[in-house]
């Protein structure tokens, strides 16, 4: 439209001087009645941005709140949700899960870097705001913005207040280790609570954050897979000795367990931080929240927790035009009050240092519970000692897919009593190696690092 403005501006002024410098030549010529004034040129419409989601209808709705605020502040741009079926299909931008995210950083589907998009856009976006803790997964070998971190969690401890007074348990003292969390278990489910403990996404949670917590590895020195070592194995085998009690309960590899404990039946959940805006609108729920518990006989623990989610992703092959549309919606998203908002409503973890201490405001304090607890166990904790520092450049390994869909396997053989804790860590450990050196698989290994700056 600018453009346009300029090229009409430019020709009235040629036209303008080319008959002044003929009025002399015609100045015998009777004078031709005044033209007609030109009609308005129409409104031109905003250019169409496409951003495809597998959100579930809540989430989506809370999204469409964020494109509608933005659609709503200016009239250049329009950015329309598109529900994506299967792959990332050619969209402007595509918000990732966490199973997704993988096919991204490993290149099998397509995008453009986001710094690349910012840079030739001329959008003054600072990005060296982003907090080095949620850089997971998004960055180049230079620490250059891949895509966005844009809903980001981490694993933390949800509970019912009111289990625990039913318990004789003190609502604001919740576990801190996973033998403390035992005792409680075991006190609900002496009070009557059919479903002490359950947790959702054991992969991560119980795989990937047991070791980032008590500052082991999951991975070996050549970058095999080694997540069955000596920490894993005692962990599992206690998990499995609770469900055998009925202290804890499965209910799936994803995020199934969520509705069990918002619903009331159990007592205790290990989840993403963001599902308290779930929990919270369940209004007989009185939710606490605290840190993902720890073993406090493992050297150095606790140490920080692992964060990632949905991230957002630039389509390739798109015009100059749109791509600048897209970098100001990311301006947009990256604004301090966009980010309070999206952390109100949507539990993820802000995303510059701005954000998280607006986030720690008064007023804000009771719908951001979650958020102050996931953002401590980013924290620098205690200094990393060399494992640790190492272990800041292991994979997710529930992040590739594959691997994870093995490990929910065996896991699910321990709880099935069909194999002991060690066989089946073993088992997963081989299986998953076998899948990354498969060359239908081997570009999966990509998969993000955790964080490099803790």
């Amino acid at each position: 439209m600018l453009i346009s403005a300029r090229r009409t501006s430019l020709l009235a002024l040629s036209l303008a001087a080319a008959f002044a410098l003929a009025g002399p030549a015609q100045a015998a010529k009777p004078a031709k009645a005044p033209a007609a004034p030109a009609k308005a040129a129409a409104p031109q419409e905003p250019v169409e941005l496409t951003l495809s989601h597998q959100l579930e209808e809540s989430r989506t709705s809370r999204l469409q709140e964020v494109v509608d605020r933005f659609n709503g502040q200016q009239k250049a741009y329009k950015v329309v949700l598109v529900h994506r079926q299967g792959g990332a299909g050619n969209y402007h931008m595509n918000l990732a899960l966490r199973d997704e995210l993988s096919h991204f950083v490993s290149g099998k589907e397509p995008y453009r870097a986001l710094h690349q998009v910012i840079s030739e856009s001329k959008e003054k976006i600072d990005t060296a705001r982003l907090a080095p803790e949620l850089r997971s997964g998004v960055t180049d070998g230079k620490g250059r913005l891949l895509g966005l971190p844009m809903a980001y969690s981490t694993p933390v401890l949800f509970y019912s207040k009111s289990a625990f007074r039913r318990a004789g348990l003190d609502p604001e003292a919740p576990p801190k280790t996973w033998w403390e969390l035992q005792a409680v278990a075991g006190k609900l489910f002496d009070a009557g609570i059919k479903c002490p403990y359950t947790t959702s996404r054991p992969a991560w949670v119980h795989i990937d954050n047991l070791a980032a917590r008590n500052n082991v590895e999951t991975v070996g020195e050549k970058g095999e897979m080694a997540f069955n070592g000596m920490m894993q194995v005692k962990h599992v085998a206690l998990l499995n000795s609770w469900y055998k009690a009925r202290y804890f309960h499965t209910f799936g590899g994803q995020n199934e367990a969520d509705a069990h404990f918002a619903s009331g039946e159990c007592g205790m959940i290990t989840t993403a931080s963001d599902r308290f805006v779930t929990f919270r609108e369940n209004k007989d729920l009185d939710v606490g929240v605290a840190p993902l518990p720890y073993y406090d006989d493992a050297y150095g623990a606790p140490r920080q927790a692992l964060a990632d989610g949905a991230s957002l992703w630039v389509g390739p092959g798109h015009k100059a035009a749109e791509y600048k549309g897209v970098a100001k919606f990311v301006g947009f998203l990256m604004a301090p009050d966009m980010q309070v908002e999206i952390a109100r409503s949507g539990g993820y973890l802000p995303l510059t240092a701005a954000a998280q201490a607006a986030a720690k405001g008064k007023l804000l304090k009771d719908d951001m519970r979650n958020i102050d607890v996931a953002q401590a166990q980013l924290g620098p904790v205690v200094p990393r000692t060399s494992v640790s520092k190492a272990a800041a450049l292991t994979p997710v390994v529930s992040a590739i897919n594959p691997v994870r869909l093995i490990i929910d396997e065996e896991l699910e053989q321990v709880w099935s009593n069909k194999k002991p804790a060690k066989l089946a860590l073993d088992n997963a450990v081989s299986r998953a190696n076998a899948v990354l050196r498969s060359g239908a698989a081997a570009r999966l290994a990509e998969a993000p690092a955790a964080s490099k700056v803790r």
